[in-house]
């Protein structure tokens, strides 16, 4: 998937990642902004969520009457595009985000980190929406998502195209120009804070723990020309997560 396998383990060494401190100023503002862009409440948002929109789509169309992990379900507004589960459960630490949801009562249990969740081989899915970009340490997680997933299961990821060049323009010109004119903020901070995963990090750390990863992006394939990625991935290789799970806590190689 465009790493070798030394180059994945040399960026496993990375993680867990320490995120930029968010300067008070942001964090005042925070989870007001936040549910803003997620419900589309002005313009750039707006657009941004239409834009998104692919993304959930695309995570969607392989929805059946099966049973559903969502990782950082923040305000669920994926779920509206889910018709057709067994069972749904997500993972979101910010009850705040969730809480006052309209979509809350669709969900059977609410967890705050995939570590919660007892046993292995639960879901069919297990899915996330413009949340891995945000994971300061995504091989754990990604590592708990194969412990989850049953061996015929399917793991879905939708996140932006961080470090391409139609990402990066998208950003500073449209979200981050409305964030200053509402804030008086720059919003390359919040960028900073929250974006600690590239596209091509992500990739190769789900190629580590999965051995069929299949990348599409939108709205062309070329990744400088993308906006947003999607990424499914299946068999997952249970006795590498398992390893990785045992030793991340720096006992040995987590590798």
């Amino acid at each position: 998937m465009g790493a070798r396998f030394t180059d994945v383990e040399e960026l496993l060494r990375r993680f867990p990642k320490t995120r930029p401190p968010l300067p008070e100023a942001h964090r005042k503002v925070y989870v007001e902004e936040y549910r803003a862009n997620r419900e589309g409440a002005n313009l750039a948002s707006a657009i941004a969520t239409k834009l998104e929109q692919w993304m959930h789509r695309r995570v969607a169309a392989l929805q059946g009457p099966r049973s559903v992990l969502e990782i950082g379900a923040g305000t669920l507004n994926h779920l509206p595009y889910e018709r057709a589960h067994a069972a749904y459960d997500v993972v979101e630490p910010f009850v705040e985000l969730y809480a006052a949801s309209e979509h809350r009562g669709r969900v059977r249990r609410f967890y705050a980190s995939t570590g919660e969740i007892e046993g292995a081989a639960v879901y069919d899915r297990i899915l996330s929406i413009a949340v891995l970009e945000h994971m300061t340490d995504l091989p754990r997680e990604l590592a708990h998502a194969c412990r989850l997933l049953r061996q015929e299961g399917v793991f879905q990821a939708g996140f932006p195209t961080e470090g391409g060049a139609l990402w990066g323009c998208a950003w500073r010109f449209g979200t981050g120009i409305a964030y200053r004119l509402r804030t008086g903020l720059d919003y390359a901070e919040l960028m900073r804070h929250e974006h600690v995963n590239r596209e091509k990090e992500i990739v190769a750390v789900a190629a580590h723990f999965f051995d069929d990863v299949r990348v599409e992006r939108f709205p062309l394939p070329a990744r400088h020309l993308s906006l947003y990625t999607y990424l499914e991935a299946r068999r997952p290789r249970i006795d590498r997560s398992a390893r990785y799970l045992q030793n991340a806590d720096g006992l040995g190689s987590p590798l």
